[in-house]
This record gives C-alpha cells, sequence and structure tokens, in this order.
C-alpha cells in the first residue's frame, strides 16, 4: 500500500472529506436498503475512481464541491455496475467478501443497483450539474454497449483483435476517461476535458490488458495462473493474438478447450501453456506498455505539481500492480 499512499498524499485530505459526502450520498430512509449500502460503503476498495477525478482536478485548478459530486457520481456509477455485474455473472464473491446477491439474492441485488443509478441522476440533478450528468451518462451508455457486444461475440468465439478493443473501451475504460473528464469539468477547465478524457481511456485500456495478463501469471515473475477468463470463455488479448497467428492444429486444440473443456483444469493449463508458449502474454504486455505512454505523453505539456506526479505514479501503478 505504500505506492498507494504515495499517489493520495496531495489529495489525502480531499479523500476523507469524500467518504463522508459518500457515505451520506448513499442513506436511505429504507432499513434494508440502508443495511445494504452499509455494507457496499464498508467493503470499498483503493478509491482509484475517486482518486483519478480529483487529482485530475487538482493539476488544472481548485478542488470545489462540483469536484466531490463528481467524484460521487462516478462512485456511485461503479458500484451500481459491480452490483449488477455480480448478478450477470452469477458471483458470489467480490474482493474477498460475499457479493450482495450471494447474501441477499439476485432481485434485492437488482433493485440496490437501480437505487444506485437513481442516486446519480438525483444527485445530478439536485446541484443542477447537467454537464456532469451527460459525461456519466455517456459512461453507463457505453459499459452497457460494451458488455453486451462481449456476450455477444464470445458466444461464437469470433472476436478480433479491433473488437476486443472495442469491449473493453466499452466496459473499462470508459469509466475512467470519465473520471479524469468529470475532474477537469469540474473546475471548469473544458478546454482540457477532451485531453483528460483520451489521457483516462488509455489508462483504462491498459488497466484492462494488465487484467487479462494476471489470468496467465506475470512475465519475467512467478505468477500462479487462474484461468478464470478461459473458464468463462472470456476472449481476452493473449488468447485472441495466439488464436491468430498459430497454426491450424494449435488454434483448433485451443478453440476446442475454451468451447468444451473449460471446465477442466488440465485443459485450462493445457490452454495457458499454448498461449504463453506462443507470445500471447508477450505481445499483450506489449500493448499494455504502448498505452501507458501514450497516456504519460498526455500529461507531458501540462505544468509540473504534486497532482501530475501523482497522476504518473498512478498510471505506472495500474501497469505494474500485482492484483
Amino acid at each position: 500500500m505504500g505506492v498507494v499512499n504515495e499517489i493520495k498524499a496531495p489529495i489525502a485530505g480531499e479523500l476523507e472529506e469524500f467518504e463522508e459526502r459518500f457515505r451520506k450520498n448513499m442513506r436511505s430512509k429504507v432499513p434494508l436498503l440502508d443495511k445494504i449500502t452499509h455494507y457496499i460503503v464498508k467493503r470499498k476498495g483503493k478509491q482509484m475512481r475517486p482518486m483519478f477525478v480529483f487529482l485530475s482536478a487538482k493539476m488544472l485548478g481548485e478542488i470545489n464541491d462540483d469536484t466531490y459530486n463528481s467524484a460521487s457520481l462516478v462512485e456511485l456509477l461503479h458500484t451500481a455496475t459491480l452490483v449488477h455485474d455480480d448478478v450477470v455473472d452469477d458471483a458470489n464473491e467480490r474482493r474477498g467478501f460475499f457479493s450482495i446477491n450471494a447474501l441477499w439474492k439476485n432481485k434485492i441485488a437488482v433493485l440496490v443497483g437501480d437505487y444506485l443509478l437513481s442516486r446519480v441522476l438525483l444527485l445530478s440533478i439536485e446541484h443542477k450539474k447537467y454537464r456532469s450528468l451527460e459525461i456519466v451518462a455517456r459512461a453507463v451508455r457505453e459499459m452497457s454497449e460494451g458488455e453486451l457486444l462481449q456476450i455477444e461475440k464470445s458466444r461464437r468465439l469470433d472476436i478480433d483483435e479491433a473488437t476486443y478493443f472495442e469491449v473493453i473501451r466499452q466496459k473499462t475504460a470508459s469509466l475512467i476517461a470519465t473520471c479524469c473528464e468529470a475532474g477537469a469539468v469540474s473546475v471548469a477547465r473544458e478546454d482540457q476535458a477532451e485531453r483528460m478524457r483520451e489521457f483516462g481511456e488509455l489508462v483504462g485500456l491498459a488497466f484492462q490488458i494488465k487484467d487479462d495478463i494476471f489470468d496467465y501469471g506475470t512475465p519475467g515473475k512467478i505468477g500462479k495462473p487462474t484461468g478464470i477468463d478461459i473458464r468463462e470463455r472470456k476472449m481476452t488479448l493473449p488468447l485472441i493474438y495466439t488464436l491468430n497467428n498459430v497454426d491450424n492444429k494449435t488454434r483448433k486444440e485451443l478453440i476446442t478447450i475454451v468451447k468444451r473443456y473449460n471446465e477442466k483444469p488440465k485443459k485450462v493449463r493445457r490452454a495457458i501453456q499454448l498461449v504463453v508458449e506462443n507470445g500471447g502474454i508477450e505481445y499483450a504486455y506489449q500493448k499494455m506498455m504502448e498505452f501507458r505512454d501514450q497516456a504519460l505523453s498526455l500529461l507531458e505539456p501540462l505544468p509540473d505539481s504534486d497532482s501530475k506526479k501523482s497522476l504518473q505514479l498512478l498510471v505506472e501503478y495500474t501497469t505494474e500492480r500485482t492484483r
């Protein structure tokens, strides 16, 4: 956590204040709902998304109420999508905790996700922040489209690299792009909104590829491959590259494992071996570093500050993290 604390340093006070405000925004008069939202707040992760909002804002101007509201909008949206994703994926755990659907069943989980999305709408309207609402609503649309595109393509296993990048741009990168754009807009820097959106998108692409690589272990390090993506028939970059760059025999073997034997540990290990041996991991790693470098180059022309340094560190952290 040392690196994360170093990244948070310029906005440590703001993040504490944000936590308090966010808890208030989650409250409800319905006891069951209040119990569930309290559980959600208690098991929150590293605050990556609020960090992108606050660091982008502080690098470009003075953090204000609009910044806090933007961070709340993004975090409410992110939380709603996680709750709904766990229902879609039939997942019982998230970050080592039971998921909402595991504890309270699917119907309640879907309604909780809906409630959180309604808080996004109401918070925007309450503060008359229609520009922020526009930015966040675009992310909701893109994330839904990306998820559906992935489901459609994974059924036939015919996803190519261009489609893969479109899926992760919408599913993962759009939310980090939203954080950075919303941060800029919150401090009245519309002139930098597009730059920050593009920056966030590139970081999001690198972030997702890093997740893809985790499934196979980490290059140059002893990492225990999980094979979860193969078991779930997810078409990730290492697998797509391998399928497009091996002979027919190997390609057929890989497709057969993903389609028919994705529940058999020995076969999944064989698929991981084929991807690793045929350069799938090296290729994905190279792509991730390209996106990282492009993102960092977008920050170069901006004035130096502690917040800019932390953003640069945050980009590096997303590609070097070990989980």
